[in-house]
C-alpha cells in the first residue's frame, strides 16, 4: 500500500485449505489482477498449538508462494481469536456482559481485554510473528488484531475490568469527594466513601448515572488503545518500515478510533453496504420514516429501494471518517463481494455492485480495496458468506467484477491517482458525543443517524466532505469555508475560540453545547460555551415520537431555490423549487429557544425558532428531516461563499485531482449534467454505474449540476 496508488487485495486463509491448493490460489489471484493478500489474523492455534510450541513453517511457505507470484501480504496478529489452551491456562480470561453473562469458547472475541495474562499472550504472539516474518519480502503491512468491538465486545464487566476501572477513576479524580461532585452522587444517595465501592455500570432499576456510564466508556476506550499500542510496539521493533494498521468496523462507536489510530500508520475498515442497510436502514437507523433522500417514504421502502446496492452515504461516510483517522491514509481491508451471512437478511448484490463499491472507495482516497474473502468456506460460522470463488472453486460473480476493476485500473491516466484536495467543508465527528447520547438518549435519534443525516445533506449538495475530530491538534479550521458540527455535546472553550478565529461559517445541530464534560447540564444553560457565539439560550427541550412531525416555515420568505430534498417530488428527478414549495419539518427533538442575540430564520408552527443565525454561525433547534436539512445546508454553504450545484437525485459525486467521479444509486440511468472527457464508464450512467470525467474548462473547474 502506498499513498497515491490504487491496488486490489483479497482475504486469504491458507490454514483453512489443503496446502495443495495454495500455489494455484496465488496464481489465480495474480491472473485476476489482485496484488495484495491479507492473511493470518485468525491463525493463532495453527501458529502456536500449545504454550511452548511454535509452528511458523506453514505460514512461511504460504508467504513464499505469495512472493513467488509477486503478491504482497498484509499479515495480521491473531489476538481476536485466542486458542483453547490459553483459556485452560487462564480460566478467568472470559469476557463478561453487563448482566453478568460469561462468554464461552467457540467463537472469536470471547476474551476480556483487561485480563493481563491474555494481553501478555497477545503481545508475545505478535512479537514471535514479527521476529519470524517481519523481514519477509512479501510482507508490506501488519494488521493489529481484528475489528475491536465486533459483536458488541468493546467493553467487559469482569472482575479484573472492575479493578482496573477503579484504578483508572482513582488516577483521574484522586479524591472520592471529587468523583462524587463530578458525578452528582448526592442524588438518590449514590455517594461513595471509597473508590473500592465502585462497580462498572450494571443493570439498575432506574438506569445508571450518565456520568458513570460516560467514564466507563472513556476507561474502555483508553484500555483498548493501550491493548493495541502494545502489539504495535512489538511489531514495529521487529518489522521496521512496514505499514501498521487496524481494521475498524462500520457503525462502530464503542471506543475513540481517532485515539487508537494515532499509533498507526494508516487506518483501515471493513465495508459491507448491504449488511449495513439491513441493520441500520437507509438513513442511519433513526427510524424517522425518511429514507435519507428526501422522499419520506419510510424506512422499509428505503431498505427495498437500496436493497442490492446499499444506502447512498453509508460507505462514503466511513471512507471519509477513516481517512481522517488515518491522517489522510486508509484502505478497505474487507469489501463485500456477494451476500453476507450475519445480517437479518442477506440479499445478493446488484450485478456490478462490487465494482461500484470498489471505485467509490478509491474515489474517496483508499489506497487498497481487499475483497472478503477469496473462497467461500463450506463450514463453520461464516459458511454462508460469499467470496470471489464458490466453495467448489468456481468463480462467483464478484470475481469477474474484481478482474474488471483490475483491467480498468491499468488503463487509468496518472491524474486519477492524484490525492484529493482539502475540502472546503469539514464535518466535526466526536466519539464522546456518541457516548453522551447513549448515556442520555432522552428519546433523541441515535448519534450516528444524526451525523449521517448532515453528511448526506452535504453530499446531496454535491460537496466533498472532510471529517475531523474536535481536538486542536487535528482540526485546523483556517482553510475551511464551512464547519458543520451535527452533534457536539461538550465543546471546549478552546474549540469555540479556534472556530471563531478561523473566520469560517459554522452550522451546529441540536444539543450542541448541551452538556459539560461530566455529562451535566451547563449551569448557564445550553448551548454552554457556544452561547455567546450563537446568541441564543436553550430554555427547554422535548422529545417526541419519530412519527410526529413538527412543520418548519421560513420567516423571510426567501426560499433558496436549491433545496430540492434530494429528490423533490419523489420521482427521482428533483424539482429545485425551494423551501417555500415544500417546507420541511423536524422530528424526535425540539428545543425552545431564547433568541436574545440571534435572528430566527425559520420557525416552528408556534413561532419558536427552528433555524437561527448570528453572524457566520447557524443553529438548528430540532432534528431536521432531509428536505429541511437540505435547505439549511444550502443556506449555510451560500453564506460561506461555497459554490454549489446539486447533482441529479440519487447521484453522488466526488472530486479527486482533476477528475469528477459520479456514482448512480438510483434505479434508472442518469446523466451527470456536465460536459467533459470520459475517463471511465459511460453516459447515461446505469443503475449501480460509475463515471469518471475530466470536466471541460481550465484546471477542471466544472462542477456537477442539474
Amino acid at each position: 500500500m502506498q499513498p497515491g496508488h490504487f491496488t486490489l487485495g483479497v482475504c486469504w486463509y491458507p490454514e483453512q485449505w489443503p496446502e495443495s491448493r495454495w500455489r494455484r490460489d496465488a496464481a489465480r489471484m495474480r491472473e485476476m489482477g489482485i496484488t495484495t493478500v491479507r492473511l493470518g489474523e485468525f491463525a493463532w492455534s495453527r501458529l502456536q498449538p500449545a504454550r511452548r510450541q511454535w509452528d511458523g513453517d506453514w505460514l512461511r511457505r504460504a508467504l513464499d508462494i505469495l512472493h513467488e507470484n509477486d503478491l504482497r501480504a498484509i499479515l495480521g496478529t491473531p489476538s481476536a481469536a485466542p486458542p483453547r489452551w490459553l483459556l485452560d491456562e487462564f480460566p478467568d480470561l472470559l469476557r463478561v456482559d453487563a448482566d453478568g453473562a460469561v462468554s464461552a469458547f467457540g467463537s472469536r472475541r470471547f476474551a476480556c481485554l483487561a485480563h493481563p495474562g491474555y494481553a501478555r499472550a497477545c503481545v508475545t504472539v505478535a512479537r514471535k510473528m514479527a521476529r519470524e516474518f517481519g523481514a519477509h519480502p512479501a510482507v508490506c503491512a501488519w494488521q493489529i488484531d481484528n475489528e475491536y468491538g465486533c459483536h458488541d465486545t468493546a467493553q467487559s464487566w469482569s472482575a479484573r475490568a472492575a479493578r482496573l476501572f477503579r484504578r483508572w477513576l482513582r488516577l483521574k479524580y484522586r479524591d472520592i469527594g471529587a468523583l462524587n461532585r463530578a458525578w452528582g452522587n448526592a442524588f438518590w444517595s449514590m455517594e461513595y466513601a471509597d473508590f473500592a465501592q465502585i462497580e462498572p455500570p450494571r443493570a439498575t432499576p432506574a438506569g445508571n448515572n450518565p456520568a458513570h456510564l460516560l467514564d466507563f466508556h472513556r476507561f474502555w476506550s483508553a484500555r483498548i488503545t493501550v491493548f493495541n499500542r502494545r502489539q504495535v510496539n512489538a511489531v514495529r521493533r521487529h518489522a521496521p518500515g512496514r505499514t501498521v494498521l487496524h481494521d475498524f468496523m462500520g457503525f462502530s462507536t464503542g471506543f475513540d478510533h481517532f485515539a487508537l489510530a494515532a499509533d498507526l500508520d494508516s487506518a483501515a475498515w471493513n465495508s459491507y453496504p448491504l449488511g449495513f442497510l439491513a441493520r441500520h436502514g437507509g438513513d442511519g437507523g433513526d427510524g424517522d420514516g425518511d429514507d435519507g433522500d428526501g422522499h419520506g417514504d419510510g424506512e422499509n421502502n428505503a431498505r427495498q429501494k437500496y436493497l442490492r446496492l446499499g444506502a447512498p452515504d453509508h460507505a462514503a461516510f466511513h471512507h471519509d471518517l477513516y481517512r481522517a483517522c488515518g491522517r489522510g491514509r486508509f484502505c478497505v481491508t474487507e469489501q463485500q463481494p456477494g451476500a453476507v451471512n450475519w445480517a437479518a437478511y442477506n440479499p445478493q448484490p446488484l450485478p456490478g455492485a462490487a465494482r461500484f463499491w470498489t471505485w467509490e472507495a478509491f474515489a474517496h482516497g483508499a489506497e487498497m480495496v481487499a475483497y472478503f474473502r477469496w473462497r467461500q468456506l463450506p463450514r463453520a460460522q461464516e459458511q454462508m458468506h460469499a467470496g470471489l470463488l464458490r466453495p467448489d472453486d468456481r468463480p462467483a460473480p464478484g470475481a469477474a467484477e474484481a478482474a474488471q476493476v483490475a483491467r480498468e485500473l491499468a488503463g487509468l491516466p496518472a491524474e486519477a491517482f492524484a490525492p484529493a484536495a482539502a475540502a472546503p467543508v469539514a464535518l466535526v465527528f466526536d466519539y464522546e458525543s456518541c457516548w453522551m447520547r447513549d448515556a442520555l438518549p432522552h428519546g433523541d435519534a441515535p448519534a450516528l443517524a444524526v451525523y449521517l443525516a448532515f453528511y448526506a445533506a452535504l453530499r446531496r449538495a454535491g460537496m466533498d466532505v472532510d471529517i475531523v475530530p474536535p481536538a486542536a491538534d487535528r482540526a485546523d479550521f483556517t482553510a475551511r469555508r464551512l464547519v458543520v458540527a451535527p452533534l457536539l455535546f461538550a465543546p471546549t472553550d478552546d474549540f469555540v475560540a479556534r472556530l471563531r478565529s478561523a473566520g469560517c461559517a459554522a452550522l451546529f445541530g441540536a444539543r450542541c453545547g448541551s452538556l459539560t464534560a461530566e455529562c451535566a447540564l451547563p449551569e448557564d444553560l445550553p448551548p454552554g460555551p457556544l452561547r455567546a457565539a450563537l446568541g441564543l439560550t436553550v430554555l427547554r427541550v422535548e422529545s417526541l415520537p419519530p412519527s410526529f412531525k413538527m412543520p418548519v416555515a421560513w420567516r423571510d420568505g426567501d426560499g433558496d431555490g436549491d433545496g430540492d430534498g434530494g429528490g423533490g417530488d419523489g420521482d427521482g428527478d428533483g424539482d429545485s423549487s425551494g423551501e417555500n414549495h415544500a417546507p420541511g419539518a423536524a422530528s424526535h427533538w425540539r428545543e425552545v429557544i431564547d433568541a436574545h442575540d440571534a435572528q430566527i430564520l425559520a420557525a416552528f408552527e408556534d413561532g419558536g425558532g427552528a433555524v437561527l443565525q448570528r453572524g457566520d454561525f447557524f443553529y438548528l433547534a430540532g432534528r431536521a428531516d432531509a428536505r429541511l436539512l437540505d435547505a439549511v445546508v444550502a443556506r449555510a454553504l451560500r453564506h460561506a461563499g461555497v459554490a454549489t450545484a446539486r447533482p441529479p437525485a440519487e447521484m453522488r459525486v466526488r472530486r479527486r485531482g482533476e477528475l469528477l467521479w459520479f456514482f448512480n444509486y438510483g434505479a434508472r440511468p442518469a446523466e451527470p449534467h456536465i460536459n467533459g472527457e470520459i475517463i471511465l464508464g459511460e453516459t447515461p450512467i446505469p443503475p449501480g454505474g460509475v463515471l469518471a470525467l475530466r470536466p471541460n474548462g481550465p484546471s477542471g473547474t466544472g462542477r456537477p449540476g442539474t
